[in-house]
């Protein structure tokens, strides 16, 4: 998994304005013309002190680890966490990316 890093980075992909949300993060997502993704996570510091937000991006980076080959190839993605990440579990990180990868539509199709 290749990550997002500098701020030019998530500026492009924040520029794209293609964005869904749920209650636990908001993503957006970029064609970046490349074969593979690259993925970038963004906590503020409302969210918590340091532990919670380092937790809230283990989860989210994880969560895509293991969902990465049902995705498009030639993605940036951006997922920004919002106040509720800081309670989510596990299961909550992977539900919600899959649901917001369904609203952008980026999800490979079933014979693919």
């Amino acid at each position: 998994m290749e990550r997002l890093r500098s701020n030019a980075q998530f500026s492009d992909v924040y520029r794209t304005h293609r964005s869904f949300a749920d209650d636990y993060f908001v993503m957006y997502v970029r064609e970046n013309g490349e074969s593979f993704n690259r993925v970038g996570v963004s906590v503020s510091k409302k969210i918590g002190n340091s532990v919670v937000r380092h937790r809230v991006k283990r989860l989210a980076k994880e969560a895509f680890r293991n969902s990465e080959n049902m995705f498009n190839s030639g993605l940036d993605i951006v997922f920004v966490a919002r106040k509720n990440a800081a309670l989510m579990k596990y299961s909550d990180a992977q539900r919600s990316l899959m649901g917001l990868a369904a609203s952008h539509r980026i999800l490979q199709k079933a014979g693919n």
